[in-house]
């Protein structure tokens, strides 16, 4: 083994000691799949797929509104992504969002959209589909 500086060593004269070896890659050899039988993948929506994307359309399905504050507590995620996800999502017309006044308290509350609704209605019925074939004999 053989001392390497490193600039993330903190002081003077700090060293890493790592291996100067790299272990060779094992070959893997993978059999090509007969054509026969080979099941073609589902067209899984992108952007449903993701996960905090799939858990804030999920959300949704089953409540007609959910405010940003109930989201955020529920997905159990930070501001930041919430935001982004929730963007995504209206970007591609899945997602309304509404944002009002509660008092002095602004209040922003996100419901599907009828293209939402059909996009993870598909998305359901693919997944559904996928894995009714995974557990065939």
């Amino acid at each position: 083994m053989t001392p390497v500086p490193t600039p993330r060593a903190s002081g003077p004269g700090m060293t890493v000691t790592r291996s100067t070896r790299r272990a060779e890659p094992t070959p893997v050899h993978v059999e090509p799949r007969a054509a026969t039988g080979a099941c073609p993948m589902p067209d899984l929506d992108p952007m449903i797929h993701e996960r905090l994307r799939l858990g804030i359309v999920s959300a949704l399905a089953v409540n007609a509104s959910l405010s940003f504050i109930e989201l955020r507590g529920l997905l159990a995620t930070t501001d930041g992504n919430l935001s982004a996800h929730a963007r995504k999502l209206e970007e591609a017309g899945y997602l309304r969002c509404t944002k009002s006044f509660d008092g002095r308290v602004p209040r922003t509350d996100f419901d599907l959209t009828e293209r939402g609704r059909g996009a993870f209605e598909t998305y359901l019925t693919s997944m559904e589909d996928l894995i009714a074939r995974t557990r065939r004999p």
